[in-house]
């Protein structure tokens, strides 16, 4: 890996459209190191996943992207990078707080609010990825939100505490790098256990809904392609990719 040959750069910017796009145009100009990461301010086009926008205010919370060079890594084993993204924002959160959870795929909860959303942008090249850029907003101190996300939470909310957005950058990226180096090893299992751990509403069943309309479910399980198998409580299991079903 080439974060032990280079260290990984971190750029600081008060005010960017969006760190993946931003991080995106510096590595198609130079040679990033492997876990270089964009941190900014404040994002006027922040994208949540397929048109979604993150709301922000400007020095309160934690955006920033990381670029990876994930090479060894299948085109059909990419949900990987999604797994160690979304377990290291939540084990980083568990410094501070109870309650977290991973919510397929990649969101992070706490109980039933939403306080990190992440865009994962995988380029790649033949059978494999070549470049991964994790686009990762945490709401850390904001105290009010007046956008229209149905359920947002910030750490202070939740705390009544302000905490150092360095700090919990700091904490994310060790925390990250241990994750990305055992994925490099090929320890896909581990990985998959502990997101499956990890998981919000993975026991019992909850309402889901999908195109054909509400039903009851519980998490059966989730492939290594990303894709979440739900148990209805007939016993049939009914296969979904990202933003084919929602939560109620």
């Amino acid at each position: 890996m080439s974060m032990e040959n280079e260290s990984p750069r971190i750029l600081r910017v008060a005010e960017t459209a969006s760190t993946n796009s931003l991080l995106r145009e510096l590595s198609v100009k130079e040679s990033l190191p492997e876990g270089s990461a964009v941190i900014a301010d404040f994002q006027t086009a922040g994208r949540g996943q397929v048109g979604n926008v993150w709301e922000s205010e400007a020095g309160k919370n934690l955006l920033f992207s990381m670029v990876l060079y994930p090479t060894c890594i299948p085109a059909n084993r990419q949900f990987l990078i999604s797994q160690i993204a979304a377990l290291s924002v939540k084990e980083t959160l568990d410094l501070y707080t109870e309650q977290i959870a991973v919510k397929w795929p990649n969101d992070v909860y706490w109980k039933d609010q939403k306080i990190c959303g992440m865009l994962i942008e995988n380029d790649l090249s033949g059978h494999n990825l070549y470049r991964s850029i994790i686009g990762i907003g945490i709401n850390l101190n904001q105290a009010v939100f007046r956008g229209d996300a149905p359920n947002p939470v910030s750490l202070f909310q939740i705390t009544g505490k302000e905490v150092s957005r360095e700090e919990v950058l700091e904490r994310f990226l060790s925390i990250f790098y241990r994750y990305y180096l055992s994925l490099l090893q090929e320890e896909y299992e581990d990985i998959r256990t502990r997101y499956q751990s990890a998981l919000y509403r993975k026991e019992g069943y909850h309402a889901y809904r999908d195109e054909a309309g509400e039903f009851e479910a519980r998490i059966h399980d989730i492939e290594p392609t990303g894709h979440l198998l739900l148990a209805l409580r007939d016993g049939s299991i009914r296969r979904y990719a990202f933003k084919e079903v929602s939560c109620r």
